[in-house]
């Protein structure tokens, strides 16, 4: 079998389950119109002028819509948009929009992120959602959250980021922050990961990858998803 042919087969299923969540999304809708339009717009466009001359590279963040259109979509590709009230926890929530739809499905929600960018925070006060003040490290235990949560979510993760080296948690960090993680979920909570690409393209180790299907997650190329909770 030629290479491409090989290459293509390995593609085959990836591509067919992308392409059914692009369709559930077409039949599974999420109307934003009626979400942006309980935001105060005053204050959102003050947001957006402040920022609109900024070379930050977080400013982009102050163009409402096209963020609440991505998250949209993440909130479709987990079928939360389907499922009754759920309390949800996203790691790293920077501005809210993720957190924001949800708590306008009807779900409990809350932030955990460092206070580094101060338009985050505008965003959090703006869209109502609470956040707690928490810089994630390796081999420390997650604060006491005075609740347990059905769902964690993160998306785009930095926080297994070592600085100012650039290196990557290895199986050590994150089995010790899979089992911190385990304390604050509900008997079968799931958990979620959308992983940043390391710099040769690859999204973790051989021996990452081994850890989190031992652990119970599917691997999906970036995708780590803990569907039927954390295994221990």
């Amino acid at each position: 079998m030629k290479l491409s042919r090989k290459i293509l087969k390995f593609t085959e299923p990836l591509m067919y389950r992308r392409g059914w969540r692009r369709a559930q999304r077409s039949i599974f809708r999420v109307p934003l119109g009626p979400m942006v339009a309980k935001i105060d717009q005053q204050r959102a466009r003050e947001i957006q002028q402040r920022y609109a001359n900024s070379t930050a590279g977080y400013a982009k963040y102050a163009n409402i819509e096209p963020w609440l259109r991505l998250n949209r979509e993440r909130v479709q590709d987990l079928n939360l948009q389907r499922s009754a009230p759920k309390r949800v926890l996203d790691l790293g929530c920077g501005g809210g929009f993720f957190l924001f739809i949800l708590k306008n499905l009807g779900h409990s929600v809350l932030g955990l992120d460092i206070e580094r960018v101060v338009l985050f925070t505008e965003l959090l006060e703006l869209f109502e959602v609470p956040r707690v003040v928490w810089k994630i490290s390796a081999f420390e235990p997650l604060p006491d959250l005075g609740q347990k949560f059905d769902w964690v979510t993160a998306f785009s993760v930095n926080f297994n980021l070592y600085h100012p080296s650039k290196e990557r948690w290895g199986t050590a960090e994150w089995e010790f922050f899979l089992r911190d993680l385990q304390a604050h979920l509900t008997p079968g909570g799931k958990v979620f990961f959308g992983l940043n690409p390391l710099y040769d393209g690859d999204y973790y180790s051989p021996e990452l990858r081994d850890l989190f299907l031992s652990r119970g997650a599917s691997v999906e190329r970036e995708r780590i998803f803990f569907e039927r909770g954390l295994r221990f």
